[in-house]
Parts: C-alpha cells; structure tokens; sequence
C-alpha cells in the first residue's frame, strides 16, 4: 500500500483573529479553548462542557394526556391545522443553556503594538493538535504555542522570546459570569464564578498557574492580577472543575468541591515540564488521529504561506483536492477534542462557545444535529469519542421512562427535539411543528446498533445497548396506533420543524400517520407498518398523506433518513425508491446550512452519484464572512468551522462522514469500493485506517480513476463478505488477524498475519 502523505494538515492565519470565527479551537475534551492570537492582547476564550444553567428537571406534564387525547382525535377527523393548534398544549419548558467559563487575558508591554505585520503567522497543527502564534518586534522573535491535554486535564500555554529578558506582560483571568478573581502567592491565579439564573445552580472554579524562565519580576496588581517583567519564556497551565456532579445531582447536594479539584490537578503535574506535558498529549491525541490517512491530491500543492481563508475563497476555481483533506482530518481532529470518554456529550457547538446566550441555546438537538456530531465517530475510527453518547442515551433513559409513562402513559422511554445538560426529555417549547417529535430517542438508538456493527462488541451489545434498545422499542409499540386499514402509525407525529399544507389550505404539522424509523422489539408489528410511500410527482412522500409542501427546498431530509444513515432504502433493495429518493434530493435543490448540505453529500454517495455528491462537497466551500452571516447560507469560517449560519459544528462531523461514504460504504455482509468517487477531481489517491462494519479496517489506493489495490483486516473475529467494486462481485472469507490485499480485479493476491 502506497504511502497516504499530503500537505501538512495545518490551519493557516496571517493576522490575529478578528471575529470569534476566526479564532483557532483547541480542546480536551472537556475543556476547550479559542485561541485569537492577538499581538498586544492575546485572548484564550474558555468553555468547561459542564457549565449549564439549570438543576435536575421534572421533564412530565400530567396535563398531557388528556390534550393527546384530543390532538388524536382531531387529526382522526382530518382537522390537521386545528390538532396542530391543540399540539402546543404538549408543549414543555425550553432547554437549559450552555455557558461560555471565561477568558485567559494576556497583555503584552507597548512595544508588541510595532511589530512586523509580515513576520506574523497562525496556525493549528491537526497532526500534533498544537495551535502556534508566531511574530516579530525589532530583532526579537515571539513565539506561543497552545493545546488543551487529556491526560492532564489542563490548557497548557508556552511563550517565548528569542532574547534573555525579552518577555514582559500582565496576565488575569474574566468572566462574563458572576464571579471572583484573586492572585495566590506569586505565581497563581484564582476564578470563581456561578453559572446565571438559578442560585442553586452549578458553581466553578478556574485556576491558572504561572511558572517562568530567565530571571524575571512577578508583581501583583489590582489583587486579580499577575504582571511579569524581564522573563525569558513563561508556562501557563489552566485547569477548571464545576460543581456538576452528574444529571440526578442538584448542584446544592453536590459532594464536589471544585477549588479543591483543581489544587488536586496541578499538584499532579507540579513537576511536568512543557516538553513532558506536550510529549504525553501528543502521545494521546496521535493515539487516536493517526488511526486515519488520506490523500485526494497527488502532494503536489503546496499551502505554504497561504491562508486557509484564502484557499476556501479560491476553491470553486482550483477544487484544491488537498483542501478537502484538511476539513476531512479538522472533523476528525474537531471529533478528538470536543468528544472523549468521561466527557458530556457533544452539543449544537461542541464545546465552543462565547456567549451567556448561545444560539439555539447550544443545547443537543435530536432530530438530526446531535446524530450528525457522531457520524465519523465508526467509520471515521473514532469509536472511544462515542462514549459519551450512550452514556447521554443512559441518562435521557431514566428521566425519559417518566415522560412516557406520565406524558403518554406508555412503558419504556422516549426523548424529543431537544435536550440538554440534565438529560431533557419533554417537548420543547414552542409550536408542535418542532416541538412534537418523540422519535429523538429512536433515532439515537441507531447508533447504539451500529456500534455492534462496526466493533461487533458483544459485550456492548448485551450490557449496553440491548437495555436501552429494549426501552425505547417498549415506548414506540405503546406509541404506534392502529389505523383503519389495519396498519400501525404514530399520532401525533411531524417531520422534523417542516409544516405542510392540508387539504383545507391551512398550514399544519400533526398527523396521525408518519413512516418512522422505529426499531422494534415485537417483529408481529413490522409488517404492519405503513411502508415508504412514493408520492405522485415521484418523489417519496414526507407525511402520511400526499400533501401539498409550502417549501419544497427545505433544509430536512428525515423522508430519506432509510437512505442514510438508515439501510431501508438500497440500490439493490429497493431501486424504485433509489429513483424516488433521487427525485427528492433534486427538489429539495443544493442550498441550505451546511449540515443539510453534507447529508445531501451522503444522501447522493448512497445512491452512487458521484457528480452530484461533489457538487454538495464543492457547494460547502465559500468563505463566510461573519460580518454579514445572514448573507449566506451555509458555508466555512474563516477557521473551517461550519455556519448554518451561525456556527453550527454538525457540519464538521457530517462532512467527514460523508467524505467517508464516497469512499468506501458498508453493510455486514457487503463492502463498496470507490461507490461515489468523483474520478474526474481526485484521480488518485490513497486513504488508510476507515472503518466498514463486521469490524473490518479498509486501506485503499486508486490511480487514474481506477481501483489499484485494497487491504481488509479484520480484528473482531471471522466474517464472509461480498465484495462489489464497478458491478463485479467476489465473495472473500477474512480470518481475524491477518491482513488481505486484493488487485483491481478483486482477486486476492496476499494474506499475511498481523505484525
């Protein structure tokens, strides 16, 4: 197998950030920093992903009933605006909201407001997930380096002056919060703060420690604040802990102290040095991201001294193949530092945000957002980065058990749009056309199921999985009704935030009939359920009934949810409603937010039109200038994070699932090589380390458009496969362990155990 190398995957800035958007994102996991990489001032913007508003909620409502009652009886007699109508009584309490920890402020002395505007350079290094500021004043060379480390559970900071004594600055800590900053000693500094709106609410403690080089003077000012003269270098290591104490745990009866948490942390690595706190987080991090190669270009371009910004504003010319790469690996790398074992779950932001008041509150939307932050997670290789979703489904689990039973008195247990730190289960606020969509917790059971089938983890399987799935498949049977003609649906039910238009004229969202994807535990149920229906105009049919829609462009896709992520609609399966499908995606158009914009990537890769997967793959790549945002709709920061806008960070991940699916796509029994390559951009390439299910590792390189060689290897025990490349297929036994190479024609020419 050739070697995958490329370009660096480096983010690259030539001045100092000036929006939010253009900061360089840094993150543990847990903690997460923007680096703006000012020159006088430098800002390191902080979020700690347990800092919510809110305490344990009471997600029942046990007015519900009765107003279900009459919402099913109206959309029984065809009254589908007046059950809409009806549908707000269901209606529940907004989410809780995300909260932005603070900033490390530094302030450098007058002479960084003349340096050399040419010297300057920003990057973030995806291969070492390190973010570098580099610049001149005079003859003196500056140089600060950032990353956020897993193990140490800490922001750790290096600056450095190229001459003895050249570094001098004053260093604090802020908030947006309530909150308190003091110095201890001579070298630490101490943020305490609460988070808004209820004072029994989670409290939190930041702690920054500064140690220096060279002989330096460290003064006090203003009680909060460290000023430092005449250093050589200085290392700075902030770590912050909250009084969160899990979903069930009101902040008051918390048993953690999070002043205390945090001396425990830097007494930890008291003696580590920034080469030893580097060394072990690049350790970790390449753990993960090195699982992963790929090459679309021929390594040829070079970036060197060119801004990303400017490669996304000149992409629809040149199509840099490299480009694609990088936002490829940045999902990735986004992936690794927003999402690890023992940390919350990923929200609408990741876990970067700069505001009280984030957008859409920042909080995990289940209807297509959170599922999509999880995409790459298996066939991306990332499958630890998952944890911390079942560990959410556990949560929504036990407070959805209650919503069910009380709100619609069903066994099992049920989640709706929009969740949150404390696990939300009832329906948002707001109207039913959003609000009213009990299949959250459906739809993220799926990923339960697909990470048996890409690890084929029994043990998951059985301890994990299987109880949630079992919950959820109790909750969707109590949920299901039996319809005149004998077969199941679900009233009330919408497509996600999507209104039609009903036959009296009125708008409306409730009907008594939606074809979900339901998993089921009784199978006698299944094929009693309304199948996938293809409207008059071709297209599949989105509601239960033919409707007019008022927005034939809109940016949901659930209809087509059995064409992907779901495996209901297939090329051999169901090639009637491939065509349908194909007519859907075509009226549905190529705008929308980004996220809409790489599901459709998806969509099209599955049906193996590689033309019209890169046109949505080209359609992502405009630069949004965040001055005027509501200008655009979709595209790419500044610093590749994706905007609905604003800022949504679905469409990282989403992106980098879809890039996958163009490459290589995947049943238990069956591998697709190459089913959406566009040959004609990426004539060549290689990539190493995806992912298929049956637990199988894929490495593959083509030439001239064509198949040259591909490696399987399986870790997870024996499969038999079916391999289909270009319409040929050949069926292949793989035994755990060894690693086999097939040529172009599929005839496996090597087999050799694992080193």
């Amino acid at each position: 197998m050739e070697n995958t190398a490329s370009d660096p995957l480096k983010l690259n800035f030539t001045d100092p950030a000036k929006y939010w958007t253009d900061a360089i994102p840094i993150g543990n996991g847990r903690l997460g920093a923007m680096i703006w990489g000012g020159v006088s001032r430098e800002t390191l913007q902080l979020n700690d992903d347990t800092l919510w508003t809110g305490v344990p909620g009471d997600y029942t409502d046990p007015n519900a009933p009765a107003a279900l009652s009459e919402v099913r009886k109206l959309v029984a007699n065809g009254q589908f605006a007046d059950a809409s109508a009806e549908a707000l009584k269901l209606s529940g309490k907004g989410s809780e909201v995300y909260q932005a920890l603070g900033d490390i402020v530094l302030e450098f002395d007058a002479s960084h407001k003349n340096y050399d505007p040419k010297t300057y350079h920003r990057e973030l290094d995806l291969d070492t997930a390190t973010a570098t500021v580099k610049y001149s004043v005079g003859d003196v060379g500056y140089t600060r380096q950032h990353f956020a480390s897993n193990p140490h559970q800490a922001i750790v900071t290096t600056v450095s002056g190229s001459k003895p004594g050249s570094l001098s600055f004053t260093i604090y800590l802020d908030s947006k919060m309530n909150h308190s900053s003091y110095v201890e000693g001579q070298n630490r500094i101490v943020l305490k703060g609460s988070c808004r709106g209820n004072p029994k609410g989670i409290q939190f403690t930041a702690m920054l420690e500064l140690q220096i080089g060279g002989k330096a003077v460290i003064s006090v000012l203003d009680g909060g604040k460290l000023k430092v003269d005449g250093a050589d270098s200085a290392l700075l290591v902030l770590v912050a802990s909250s009084s969160f104490d899990g979903p069930f745990t009101s902040p008051v009866d918390s048993n953690k102290d999070p002043t205390s948490d945090c001396l425990n942390s830097l007494t930890s690595r008291k003696s580590l040095g920034y080469d030893d706190l580097r060394a072990r987080h690049v350790e970790d991090y390449q753990s993960l991201f090195h699982r992963v190669s790929l090459q679309l270009s021929n390594g040829s371009t070079s970036a060197s001294g060119v801004s990303t910004a400017d490669r996304v504003k000149s992409f629809q010319t040149d199509e840099d193949p490299s480009l694609v790469e990088l936002l490829f690996q940045y999902g990735r790398y986004l992936l690794i530092s927003c999402s690890r074992p023992g940390t919350q779950v990923a929200n609408l932001q990741g876990i970067w945000s700069k505001d009280l008041s984030p957008p859409w509150d920042g909080a995990q939307h289940l209807n297509i957002n959170l599922q999509m932050n999880y995409w790459p997670a298996l066939s991306c290789n990332l499958k630890e980065c998952q944890d911390p979703l079942f560990d959410y489904l556990s949560t929504m689990s036990i407070n959805g058990s209650r919503t069910a039973k009380v709100n619609y008195g069903a066994k099992g247990w049920v989640a709706h749009q929009i969740s949150d730190l404390w696990g939300k289960t009832s329906p948002d606020s707001g109207d039913a056309v959003w609000a009213m969509w009990p299949m959250g917790g459906a739809w993220l059971c799926t990923h339960l199921w697909e990470h048996y089938s890409y690890t084929m983890d029994k043990e998951f399987l059985k301890n994990k999985a299987y109880p949630l799935l079992e919950g959820c498949a109790n909750f969707l049977l109590d949920w299901l009704i039996k319809e005149s003609g004998g077969t199941l649906g679900t009233n009330p039910s919408t497509s996600p935030e999507h209104m039609f238009i009903a036959p009296d004229g009125r708008k409306a969202s409730v009907l008594g009939r939606k074809d979900d994807e339901l998993i089921r535990k009784v199978l006698d149920a299944l094929p009693r359920l309304r199948p996938t229906i293809i409207a008059k105009e071709g297209t599949i049919m989105e509601w239960a009934l033919d409707f007019q829609d008022p927005e034939p462009q809109h940016r949901h896709l659930s209809h087509l949810f059995g064409l992907f992520p779901g495996h209901s609609i297939t090329l051999e399966d169901a090639p009637d409603l491939c065509i349908a499908a194909e007519n859907t995606l075509k009226k549905r158009g190529i705008e929308g937010p980004g996220w809409s914009t790489v599901w459709k990537a998806a969509l099209w890769a599955h049906l193996h039109k590689h033309k019209e997967a890169y046109q949505m793959v080209k359609h992502l790549f405009v630069l949004v200038d965040p001055a005027h945002e509501s200008n655009y709709e979709g595209g790419l920061y500044s610093n590749l994070f994706t905007t609905h806008p604003p800022f949504q960070i679905d469409a990282n991940f989403g992106f980098s699932a879809a890039i996958a699916e163009m490459l290589v796509q995947s049943t238990p029994k069956d591998m697709y090589f190459l089913p959406s390559l566009p040959r004609d951009k990426w004539p060549n390439g290689c990539f190493k380390g995806l992912k298929a299910r049956g637990g199988v590792t894929v490495n593959l390189c083509w030439k001239r458009g064509d198949l040259y060689e591909v490696g399987l290897c399986s870790t997870e025990g024996n499969s038999e496969l079916r391999l289909h490349y270009r319409g040929r297929t050949v069926s292949t036994s793989l035994l755990s362990g060894h690693v086999y190479t097939f040529d172009n024609s599929l005839t496996c020419i090597q087999t050799n155990p694992l080193p």
